[in-house]
């Protein structure tokens, strides 16, 4: 695909960009890439740190007096007319800006909602980077967008779009997707001489896994003796689940099973991995989302957070033609991994926002149903009207482990990140599932978005 052909219609048109939660990683990025972009003004930034936000600005290159902190509607309409960059603390005054497009880069579930469904109802397209809210509500946004004229999408760069992409573009060159997925956030990073495993910037032994470096006939078992060797390491993590919970919605593929498998496993195993139990895998179904934790040398590239999907190989002499050329073929040559090794963040997600402002295109789903829900299972008891915590860099929330289901299979469970930030209305036991009649939802507008009921 020529991007520059594609895009050709956009020289010389300008669109207005307004960022919540600008004083995030991946806000960051965007606005870095911006700067060296034409076709966007920055028009709002909001987030609680406004002298963040203006640091961030002064970093970028941007005059002292290219941006005006306001704090009410007056002050916002004479910063518009005076040209600056609005800075906002209070996300209410987002509504005073005209823009044509707003990024949601909270991380805060409900705010994440509450913002996208008033910037859509103004006829303002959405780009989704919030995950939290996307995998509860984001089928309701899609609708709700499409009902006012505007575009709801996922942005490039953050792994759920970018997986949507490859299985989509997979689908219209007519591949049967075996399963789709994505490595988990960090990889296991193994010193051959020293027995050493890093991951971040945790150390521990297992010198076993030299024994374990090459994948043999059982498949499974070496899975699992990796994983036990690797057990002083997490080898999962919350928000993967929230990501497959966007893929599974944007493509119709369902959960591997409820806690995903997350083999530790090289790239170059990933087709004899990811394929059916029967001939050598580790899949009990096809047509799945997972994700797997990648294992690596030192020397070895890395899959840098990257995605893939595994095909099914129709055209023997094909593939053969391929796996000479260095492609990921299984043993058996009857499946391939196709893979993108890097999510670039905010630097690739001007490609989303000229789709959805130029051209009226999401570019991750525009058809977004519930094909799977994202849940939490109680590690402990919890006594009635206990507040459901959520934080962290995994945006965990306490006392709960996360788990990924059809959506036949979790009715009346409540959806994890709905239940974030909640009250619970009863005393729920260590290993029941949290539902719906559970929480108290007042005042909730992902219950509203979900439920149709009118704002």
């Amino acid at each position: 695909m020529n991007h520059e052909i594609l895009f050709r219609d956009v020289e010389g048109k300008r669109f207005r960009l307004g960022v919540a939660g600008a004083r995030g990683g991946f806000s960051r990025t965007l606005l870095a890439q911006l700067r060296a972009m034409p076709h966007f003004t920055i028009a709002a930034l909001c987030d609680l740190d406004v002298a963040g936000v203006m640091r961030t600005l002064k970093e970028l290159g941007y005059r002292e007096d290219a941006a005006r902190l306001c704090e009410d509607a007056a002050a916002v309409h004479g910063a518009v007319e005076a040209g600056r960059i609005v800075v906002l603390r209070d996300q209410a005054l987002l509504d005073e800006v005209p823009l044509d497009i707003l990024v949601e880069a909270t991380g805060q579930p409900e705010l994440a909602a509450g913002i996208a469904e008033r910037s859509i109802r103004r006829g303002v397209h959405v780009a989704m980077v919030t995950k939290e809210a996307d995998a509860v509500v984001g089928p309701h946004l899609n609708q709700l967008a499409k009902q006012h004229g505007v575009v709801y999408t996922t942005a490039d760069g953050d792994q759920p779009a970018n997986l949507i992409g490859l299985v989509t573009w997979a689908r219209l060159l007519g591949f049967e997707i075996v399963a789709a997925g994505k490595s988990s956030e960090y990889d296991f990073i193994f010193d051959h001489d020293t027995g050493e495993v890093a991951w971040l910037d945790r150390r521990v032994q297992a010198p076993d896994l030299v024994g374990m470096w090459r994948m043999g006939d059982d498949v499974s078992g070496l899975l699992a003796r990796r994983s036990h060797a690797l057990a002083a390491l997490p080898q999962r993590a919350t928000p993967d689940y929230c990501e497959m919970n966007v893929v599974a919605n944007s493509t119709g593929l369902l959960p591997s099973r409820s806690d995903l498998n997350y083999p530790v496993c090289r790239i170059t195993e990933l087709a004899d991995v990811f394929i059916p139990r029967a001939e050598g895998g580790i899949l009990d179904r096809t047509g799945v989302v997972d994700v797997f934790n990648c294992l690596r040398r030192s020397d070895e590239v890395s899959f840098g957070g990257g995605v893939f999907i595994i095909v099914r190989c129709t055209d023997a002499a094909a593939w053969d033609i391929l796996r000479e050329k260095g492609h990921v073929v299984s043993r058996n040559g009857r499946y391939a991994s196709i893979y993108l090794p890097y999510h670039l963040m905010g630097l690739e997600s001007p490609v989303s926002l000229l789709s959805a402002c130029a051209h009226g295109r999401a570019s991750g789903s525009d058809r977004q149903k519930v094909h799977a829900v994202m849940v939490a299972r109680a590690d402990r008891d919890f006594a009635a009207g206990e507040y459901l915590e959520m934080g962290g860099h995994h945006h965990i929330m306490d006392g709960t482990t996360a788990l990924l289901l059809p959506a036949a299979e979790a009715k009346d469970m409540a959806p994890f990140y709905l239940a974030a930030h909640k009250k619970l209305r009863r005393a729920v036991r260590k290993g029941e599932i949290l539902r719906e009649a559970d929480l108290d939802l007042t005042g909730s507008g992902m219950h509203r978005l979900r439920t149709g009921i009118a704002p």
